[in-house]
Formats: C-alpha cells, structure tokens, sequence
C-alpha cells in the first residue's frame, strides 16, 4: 500500500491515477499503444459534390429521366426541315449565309441563290426588304422557317432571322479554260493561284481578271479557297461570268500549258525580272502566290520568269490579289497600246 492507494502491476500513471486501468506498460511511449493503422483515414476524406438527382439511380428524378429517354428512343426523330446546315462549305451540299448584310450583299452581286430563308416573327428594316425584293425579282424561292431552325444553325442567333442558301460552285475543267481561250479574239491571258486560302482574295482576284480581259482562273482542288458566298460577294458578280476551274495537280497543268506556248511568270518580291521590263503581250499565265507563303517550290522552279513589282515606299510586298491587279493593269495596258 502506498498513501492509502492500491499498487497495480506497473507503473502508476501520473496525473490521473486513480482512473481504473491507469498504467504505463513498461517499454512503450506515453499514450496509446494501439491505433487505427490509417484504416479509416478514407473514411475521414470528403466525398465531393452530391451528383445531381438525374445520375442517382434510386432517386425519383433519375426514374423520370430513363422513362424519358425511353420514350424517346421508341418515337421517330421529327423532320428538320430543309433547311441546310451553316459553316463550312462541302464540296457536294449548299451553303448558307446567314446575317443580314452578307445576304443582302449577295443578293446585289447576283449570287445564284435558291432560297431566302426569313424567321417568323422578325423585325423588318430596310436590309430585309431589300432582299426580299431582289430574291423575288430573281425569282429566288421565299420561305418563313420557325426561328429555331436558324438558331441552330448559328451561334449565338447571328442570323438576325435571315439566310441565303447558295448551290455549290461548278467548276470548269483547265481543258474548259484552253477551249475559251482558243474562241476568244484576245491574247490569252489566265491567273494561276498558288496557296492562295482566303476567299476573299479569290473573289478579288476573279473581279480583276474581268476587268482587265482574262479568261479565266486556275486554282488547286487541295489548300486552296474555293468559291464561296464570300468570293462571289467579293467578285461583284464577276464569278457568274468568269470561269474558275480546279486542278487536280496545279505543277502539271501548269507544265501542260507551257507545252502549248504559254509563257507562265510567278509573282513574288524577289523577282528576277521587274514589272517595267516585262513583255506582257504574249500568250501569258501569272501565277500568285500568297503573302505570307509565296510560291511553292514546285510552281515556282516551274515558270519562265519571277516577276515583281517595284515599290516607290517602304512596303516589303503587297496583297496578292492587289499584286495580281498591278500586273494584269499593266497587261491589259501594253496590248491595248501594241
């Protein structure tokens, strides 16, 4: 007996040691001798965010949804419509334009149009009911769609409740180009493009080909722009009367064309020949390239002659359908004087 208290095997614990069962083991740390071994630590950890009543399956909420869907697999999908798809242009489906300016804009530069798609409901201006009009002068189909049928076609309903659909382009064949060439009383004179991937250099280009006497132009059917709603609206209507043909290899037609007597000169800053020595009156094809890009090799290691256009300012190169207008002004210049 120690102090009146009871000795119990071990030592007593300090502190408390009146408490039953208050001993220190002897070789062990201060504390418990016997703890969890992490086996709940993943109990402890948080479970995240309640999943919605939908992905429970027992819930109520999650039944409705799969009888839903049910249902809906077991009725036909509805129709939408004719109304074709917006974004890029395929190569065997129309197009659409969608907003007022661009439509109305194709419109005036006499796109070949086959409907003019207008919401229910949408506020009349003077762009609607200008391309209202001319889609009825051109004899152009008019349909009043549901709203929803060009908002899913757009983002963020950019359609301002008007759309133009345009067929796909038909391209010539680069023997088409030839033949036209050969029926026409001017000197040949055809554009070449080469990288060329914005439509709007195209459609500008096309617009000056036109205007200074050529008979055409060539692109390729790979890593080119197409004729878009974009280049006839930026051709004023030029793409309707000019032929744009698609070559499955441009280096080869190109060589062919060389074959039969046309002189084939490339743009490009570095030329080896300058605009005011060059001698356009000859049965010419001017191949351009893109601003960024140039020439690629291949074209370029196949033309007679690099021509570039001197500059009076500190500009290193021009847009390519601004280079191309220079050189056809100046071809159409020395054969209207030879």
């Amino acid at each position: 007996m120690v102090a009146g208290r009871t000795e119990r095997k071990g030592e007593l614990m300090a502190g408390n040691s009146q408490r039953r069962g208050a001993i220190r083991k002897g070789g062990t740390k201060k504390g418990a001798v016997v703890g969890s071994g992490g086996k709940r630590r993943r109990g402890l950890e948080g479970r995240g965010a309640t999943p919605p009543a939908e992905a429970r399956t027992k819930h109520p909420a999650a039944k409705r949804a799969a009888a839903k869907a049910k249902a809906a697999q077991s009725r036909p999908a509805p129709a939408r419509g004719n109304v074709p798809r917006a974004g890029r242009k395929s190569d065997d489906g129309p197009e659409l334009v969608l907003g007022r300016n661009p439509v109305v804009e194709c419109l005036r530069a006499d796109v070949p149009a086959t409907a003019l798609y207008v919401a229910v409901g949408t506020e009349n201006d003077e762009r609607l009911t200008e391309s209202v009009q001319r889609a009825a002068d051109m004899g152009i189909a008019i349909l009043e769609v549901p709203r929803t049928d060009l908002d899913r076609l757009s983002a963020n309903g950019l359609h301002q409740g008007l759309a133009l659909q345009v067929p796909p382009y038909r391209y010539a064949h680069p023997d088409d180009l030839l033949d036209r060439v050969r029926g026409s009383a001017e000197p040949a004179l055809l554009v070449a493009l080469d990288n060329i991937s914005d439509p709007r250099n195209l459609g500008a280009v096309i617009r000056s080909v036109a205007a200074f006497g050529g008979q055409g132009v060539l692109i390729p059917q790979r890593r080119s722009a197409s004729v878009t709603a974009v280049a006839w609206r930026t051709s004023a209507g030029a793409a309707a009367r000019l032929p744009v043909a698609r070559a499955t290899n441009l280096t080869r037609t190109l060589k062919d064309w060389a074959s039969q007597g046309f002189q084939i000169v490339g743009l490009d800053a570095g030329g080896d020949t300058t605009l005011d020595t060059f001698d356009g009156t000859a049965p010419t094809v001017v191949v351009v390239g893109s601003e960024g890009k140039g020439l690629s090799r291949l074209v370029r290691e196949n033309c007679d002659s690099i021509l570039s256009i001197p500059m009076a300012g500190p500009v290193e190169s021009l847009n390519a359908s601004v280079a191309a207008g220079v050189v056809l002004s100046e071809i159409a210049r020395q054969r209207r004087l030879g």
